[in-house]
């Protein structure tokens, strides 16, 4: 009997227990639809990421100061990260580079130099060593260094203790980031994703027409809608008058697999991409069934023929939606934009780019895919801040007469470098993992050799 009173006694105290479980999941459910499921539903906000961001800014610019000021207390130099480089290069061709060299080392005129001479060897020396020190390629798949410290842990090489105030804010930052944020933010990325695999597998079974395409855009809008909040992303949109149209090709500079659903929060596209397996292959075929992606088997994605056959049939069938493509083919880290590759812009569609800009104060966006698996760099993107960025709608672009589909992409990577203030390059991203082709280590050893030989025919005629 002694047994079945203390149970008796403790029965009121897990009856408590279980309503005040159950009273705090139904706020936290009524919260997240009346804040998040529903302005999602209708594409508006409340202001409250705003509102957010603003007050991480003036904590953000308090803890530099207050780093500034304990390192000049203690006589320590700040570092400051080089943006443009750690050497200052010149915008000149080769052949300008050698004659100034030779002009250095020889009061002689350069049309009366011989063919070549020992001192063209320091022109390549020089750029060697120059690449070595820094290479303006290798760079561009690293985060980028921030000037300011964002509380992330050591985002900044200026982290250190500084002061009791200072490492409990950042303290109070990580229990905010894990122990709230974190787990707000996987509820809401697995909400939108059932939503997703929910909602375009029932409108799927509707007949096509008006009203299934009605339901299928609504449903991946409020999805990647909710999934973007489950980031706490805040991004401005601009000139949405040029916004990617039926029977045309969206490309944009790529940062993050997250740029999917940044530019899908906003538009209707249909993807483009390899049949993967496990969950992305369960969304894959959901999303399939309400909307016409282009989805290539393994095999199929190195048969460019195909490929291009397959694009081409979407594009000129001007019902379907645009074509979302990253033609990088790879993510760059969010300050500059490498070589597109030619087989989107070949097809002869109407291109519309696209500039995309992350702002990486509340949390560095780049995937670097060869330190990070994809588990990882979701947890990282998790337990940011947030992510904030900038996405501008360029006019739309054609391909002209005498423009061949490498001109045309340059013309357009050109286009999105110039808006979202990145740099262009024209090296390829897949040096991310390949070794610099043969190719351009003869371009090189061609402009030379036309420089020695333009000189020498130059002579022979006088």
């Amino acid at each position: 009997m002694p047994g079945s009173s203390t149970m008796f006694l403790l029965l009121p105290f897990d009856s408590l227990i279980v309503n005040l479980l159950g009273i705090s999941l139904t706020v936290l459910f009524t919260l997240l639809l009346v804040f998040i499921i529903v302005p999602a539903i209708f594409g508006v906000s409340f202001g409250i990421r705003k509102l957010y961001m603003k007050t991480l800014l003036k904590i953000f610019a308090w803890a530099t100061l207050r780093m500034e000021r304990g390192a000049k207390e203690k006589n320590h130099q700040l570092y400051k990260p080089y943006t443009n480089g750690i050497i200052a290069k010149d915008c000149t061709s080769l052949e300008e580079e050698i004659k100034e060299i030779r002009r250095s080392g020889s009061s002689k005129a350069l049309d009366n130099t011989p063919e070549f001479e020992l001192s063209d060897i320091f022109y390549f020396c020089r750029k060697g060593m120059e690449t070595i020190m820094d290479d303006e390629v290798t760079k561009r798949f690293s985060a980028e260094e921030l000037e300011s410290w964002n509380l992330l842990s050591r985002t900044n090489y200026n982290f250190q203790y500084i002061s009791l105030r200072l490492t409990v804010l950042w303290g109070l930052g990580v229990l905010i980031r894990y122990c709230f944020l974190l787990p707000l933010r996987i509820a809401l990325a697995f909400t939108g994703i059932s939503l997703l695999v929910v909602g375009t597998t029932m409108v799927g079974y509707l007949p096509n027409g008006r009203f299934k395409e009605f339901l299928s855009k609504h449903v991946h809008l409020m999805c990647y809608r909710i999934c973007v909040r489950a980031l706490t992303a805040i991004i401005t949109y601009h000139d949405r008058i040029n916004r990617p149209r039926n029977g045309g090709i969206c490309v944009a500079n790529h940062t993050s697999p997250i740029d999917v659903i940044i530019l899908a929060s906003d538009g209707y596209y249909a993807m483009v991409g390899q049949v993967h397996g496990g969950l992305m292959g369960v969304i894959q075929r959901a999303m399939v069934k309400a909307c016409p992606h282009v989805w290539f088997e393994r095999s199929e994605v190195k048969d460019r023929h195909l490929v291009a056959k397959r694009l081409t049939e979407h594009v000129q069938d001007k019902s379907k939606l645009p074509i979302l493509i990253f033609p990088e083919g790879t993510c760059i880290n969010n300050t500059s934009v490498m070589m597109f590759k030619k087989g989107s812009f070949e097809i002869g569609a109407t291109v519309y780019p696209v500039a995309i800009k992350y702002d990486p104060q509340f949390g560095d966006a780049f995937w670097n895919s060869s330190k990070y698996g994809m588990v990882t760099y979701l947890l990282r993107m998790m337990t940011s801040w947030a992510i904030v960025c900038s996405v501008w709608y360029l006019p739309p672009m054609t391909r002209e007469t005498d423009e061949d589909a490498v001109q045309f992409a340059n013309r357009v990577k050109s286009a999105i470098a110039r808006q979202g203030g990145l740099v262009d390059l024209l090296w390829d991203g897949g040096l991310k993992r390949e070794k610099v082709k043969d190719a351009f280590k003869e371009e090189q050893q061609k402009l030379y050799s036309k420089m020695i030989v333009g000189n020498h025919e130059d002579r022979s005629r006088s």
